[in-house]
């Protein structure tokens, strides 16, 4: 999975370049991610998510990673409908992020630069929109609030890679495949894809089973298990878009 997915061309915001960019206030159109058909999720969005989507990991290089899957087939979101609404009631919080992103400054430091899609069809410089820096070139409160969940986000994801890690010392993923059949008989299958195996949990000694309980993070394990019964509803999604 592609680290900035539906970001078609990241740029570091530039006061001096981006002075006078501006942000449309129109009802956000979710076309950008149509061809994603999955995005990485917090561990805090679990609760919710798991409401919506399967939750599954993935292996990001060496990493492993939690993600939402979004469709079956390679390049569409069974989410995103043809007028580009988002058809779910939780939106993940790195869709909600678009087009601002936090990127690696390349520095000893480790600071993020916060970077904008300068595809994004919503940016103006011209008529109407939400101004996103003053005339002296300071954030306004509309580029401030996106910087701070920006922020929050990435904080959250520093405590998911956490969580993942101590997954993953612990033993808990087993290789899992992704698979529905539709109604006519035509199968789709996600393979490489990564679950936690309840078996192993539950064979925990007390001390591991006791820090997950403790870290918060035994109700993320539980709220992914119980997000596996989407994958059905899933394909009941792929079955509506091809009829």
């Amino acid at each position: 999975m592609p680290e900035l997915l539906f970001y078609q061309q990241p740029v570091a915001l530039n006061k001096e370049i981006h002075r006078n960019l501006k942000i449309g206030t129109q009802p956000v159109n979710f076309n950008f991610a149509a061809s994603t058909n999955s995005v990485m999720l917090a561990g805090g969005e679990f609760s919710e998510a798991a409401k919506e989507y399967p939750i599954l990991f993935v292996r990001v290089g060496e990493r492993i990673a939690p993600v939402a899957l979004l469709g079956f087939r390679d390049a569409e979101n069974l989410f995103v409908s043809q007028d580009g609404t988002w058809d779910a009631r939780y939106i993940p919080a790195f869709v909600r992020c678009y087009p601002f992103v936090l990127a690696s400054g390349g520095n000893a430091a480790g600071e993020m630069t916060v970077c904008i899609d300068a595809a994004f069809s919503g940016f103006t410089t011209t008529g109407e929109g939400a101004a996103l820096m003053d005339e002296q070139g300071e954030p306004t409160q509309v580029l401030q609030n996106a910087i701070k969940f920006l922020q929050e986000f990435q904080n959250q994801v520093r405590r998911t890679e956490i969580f993942v890690n101590r997954l993953n010392d612990m033993e808990l993923f087993v290789e899992m495949t992704a698979q529905s059949e539709l109604g006519n008989g035509q199968r789709f299958a996600m393979q490489g894809l990564l679950a936690v195996d309840e078996k192993k949990l539950l064979e925990l000694n007390k001390t591991k089973g006791l820090e997950l309980f403790r870290s918060g993070e035994l109700s993320w394990v539980y709220a992914h298990l119980l997000s596996l019964s989407n994958i059905g509803r899933l394909g009941d999604r792929l079955t509506r878009r091809m009829v």
